[in-house]
């Protein structure tokens, strides 16, 4: 088991007292010093196994944002990096469009 930083579920019949039941759509997880290894691999292989749809990662650092769909066969597919300066548009939410440069407003390195 594993808990993502932030996690859309559209499904409510999944959700009870004890949190999430079966994957949710969409998970998010930020980078920090000391946990990409556990964020990229670990939890990547957990979310693709499990059905996540789409996987974001944040990386602080590079100011960057990999999004990753879930394909056929429980294959994950990334899109190219989105960095500061571009909108992120959700394969799995088409109508949702966020500035790089806004997640990252107030972060200093």
């Amino acid at each position: 088991m594993v808990q993502p930083d932030l996690c859309i579920v559209c499904d409510a019949s999944k959700l009870d007292k004890h949190g999430c039941n079966g994957a949710p759509d969409l998970t998010l997880e930020i980078l920090s010093p000391g946990n990409s290894k556990h964020e990229m691999d670990i939890k990547f292989k957990i979310y693709q196994e499990s059905g996540v749809k789409e996987y974001w990662i944040v990386d602080c650092e590079r100011r960057s944002i990999l999004i990753f769909s879930l394909q056929a066969h429980h294959t994950m597919s990334g899109l190219k990096p989105f960095t500061e300066g571009e909108t992120i548009r959700s394969p799995l939410f088409p109508d949702l469009r966020i500035q790089v440069t806004d997640i990252f407003k107030g972060i200093t390195q």
